[in-house]
């Protein structure tokens, strides 16, 4: 009898090879050479998001990587399209965040000529994502497709990317979709030898610290981290994107903050005078070696997915190369710490040091705001299981250092590239994988306006969240730093003002604009029980953001 099945084109085909994988969203911008995928994903049971930008579809698949631990999914036509996913997939890839982008190109007659759109999208591709291939025979379709999936979400994540031409999506496709292409690889932990030299050397040191990168904060290593700590009751620190103070033991506090930017915190302290660091999954990008470790000759272990990039202030003695929750499981087993009582009384003054930090917000009143008193009201209405987030800019600094994450991946935040601009494609990708949470994004008012166009995506996707904005009228974090460089010297930092409410109302959402500190209360219970996105604008008060780099002032000085 014969086979009367629609053929499928590839465009079919990657659909199809998506739905199988458990893809639920695919967010991007339409154009003429990619519209045949578009067609297919019309007709499948993925859900199209259409961004108002392809940098911010990229974001948005950034966030869905991030949360889930499978690729986001996002797509963009050729030329312009597939330039403007770049500043994504590229933050996507220093992050550890799977993507998978597919961008259009003309078709393989046209791919050498000066043609509309033409465009060598591969190479330029490189450099930003861990796998850039181009499918030129309708064959090679799902070889690509799997290994680039395999690349995005392997090791440590990042971006891949495909250049499917046009006429390649609309041929009949070749080959099976139903198979599992792009299956990951499950790790073990790491080798027992190297395991049995950690061993060695935390139990003979008396000083030992643990620094938490962006890779230990998954969800599926977090009873792992827990064991580790409460068995162990090793002090510990975590960078912007590491876990925060919910990996901490019940019966003692360990948490003593966290480290990034400069080199000032309680953390920081105390880790000048460990004799042995304990990293675990932490990437140099996250913070700089030659900050935290320039000169000093301690032990260094490192526990990861990856080895370790050689680096002259970054030299591990030991490399525990694997499943990091395995191993921080066997490595505990084997573990007799001996701390001694004089860095156990370091670790109690780092932690009153913090809790007095934070404390301040409560009695900071007027207007502009400060943002201690900002982040004081938030944790008041923040839950176990708000998802927050955050920007780049002052804010960010804030944030991270003393706002303390309640659960694994609470929080979202650009440490790698420092994107501006993530927040808010941030806070509706979280949104639709968590419609019933209560979610909180932040932002500057200069990184505002890098994405503020997808509140419009946001209402049309009826998704819910409270994003705020803290307004200097300036890029902040760049004039506070030029500043300490400059004897006091700023340039190309100043922004003019906007009246947020009738941008919120503009797209059929909510505005607020807080005039004193006590409104905030208020304005944020009012806020909860919107049923459309909230914008709360914040005259911020910046003035003492050179705390926030009092040491590295102080050098400067001397």
């Amino acid at each position: 009898m014969k086979d009367t099945t629609p053929q499928l084109n590839c465009s079919q085909a990657i659909v199809k090879i998506l739905e199988n994988m458990g893809v639920t969203h695919v967010f991007g911008v339409p154009g003429a050479k990619i519209d045949s995928l578009f067609i297919a994903l019309k007709y499948s049971k993925i859900k199209l998001v259409i961004a108002r930008h392809e940098q911010n579809a990229a974001f948005m698949a950034a966030a869905f990587g991030r949360i889930t631990g499978k690729v986001g999914v996002c797509v963009a036509t050729s030329g312009p399209g597939v330039t403007n996913l770049i500043t994504g997939l590229a933050t996507a890839t220093s992050e550890g965040d799977p993507v998978l982008a597919i961008g259009g190109e003309v078709p393989l007659s046209d791919r050498l000529k000066k043609t509309h759109q033409s465009l060598d999208a591969v190479t330029l591709m490189k450099s930003a994502t861990k796998y850039s291939e181009e499918v030129v025979t309708v064959d090679q379709l799902t070889e690509i497709m799997g290994n680039a999936i395999r690349a995005a979400e392997s090791g440590r994540a990042g971006a891949a990317f495909i250049s499917l031409p046009k006429d390649i999506g609309l041929a009949p496709f070749v080959g099976d979709a139903t198979q599992a292409w792009g299956k990951p690889v499950v790790q073990g932990c790491g080798a027992l030898t190297a395991i049995d030299a950690a061993v060695e050397l935390i139990n003979a040191s008396k000083r030992p610290m643990v620094i938490f990168g962006m890779q230990a904060s998954k969800p599926d290593v977090a009873t792992a981290i827990q064991n580790f700590l409460a068995k162990t009751k090793i002090p510990y620190t975590a960078t912007f994107q590491g876990p925060g103070k919910w990996a901490q033991p019940e019966d003692g506090e360990t948490f003593v903050g966290r480290v990034g930017l400069f080199r000032n915190q309680p953390a920081d302290h105390l880790l000048d005078q460990s004799d042995c660091v304990i990293t675990v999954g932490y990437d140099p990008i996250e913070y700089d070696p030659n900050i935290w470790n320039q000169n000093n000759r301690r032990k260094l272990i490192a526990i990861d997915v990856i080895r370790a990039d050689q680096d002259n202030d970054f030299m591990p003695e030991v490399e525990i190369v694997g499943e990091i929750g395995g191993s921080l499981e066997l490595l505990a087993s084997k573990l007799t710490p001996n701390i001694d009582a004089e860095f156990t009384s370091a670790v109690t003054d780092a932690l009153t040091q913090n809790k007095l930090t934070v404390a301040e917000g409560a009695q900071l009143n007027g207007t502009p705001v400060h943002p201690l008193r900002v982040i004081h009201e938030l944790q008041k209405i923040i839950t176990a299981d708000t998802h927050i987030a955050l920007d780049v800019g002052s804010n960010y600094i804030w944030m991270n250092r003393y706002y303390g994450a309640e659960y694994a991946r609470q929080v979202l935040v650009s440490n790698g590239q420092q994107t501006l601009g993530v927040a808010l494609p941030w806070a509706i990708a979280t949104s639709l994988i968590y419609p019933d949470k209560r979610i909180i994004s932040v932002s500057g008012d200069g990184g505002f306006l890098f994405s503020a166009m997808e509140l419009e995506t946001a209402k049309r996707l009826g998704v819910k969240f409270i994003h705020l904005i803290w307004d200097s009228a300036s890029y902040d974090m760049v004039s506070f730093q030029e500043a300490a460089h400059y004897a006091g010297d700023t340039a190309g930092v100043e922004l003019g003002h906007y009246d947020v409410v009738a941008y919120a109302e503009a797209f059929g959402c909510k505005g607020y604009s807080i005039k004193s500190a006590d409104e905030i209360a208020g304005v944020f219970q009012d806020a909860l029980s919107s049923d459309v996105p909230v914008l709360i604008h914040i005259p911020i008060d910046y003035s003492q953001n050179m705390r926030l780099m009092q040491d590295v002032i102080q050098s400067f000085v001397n």
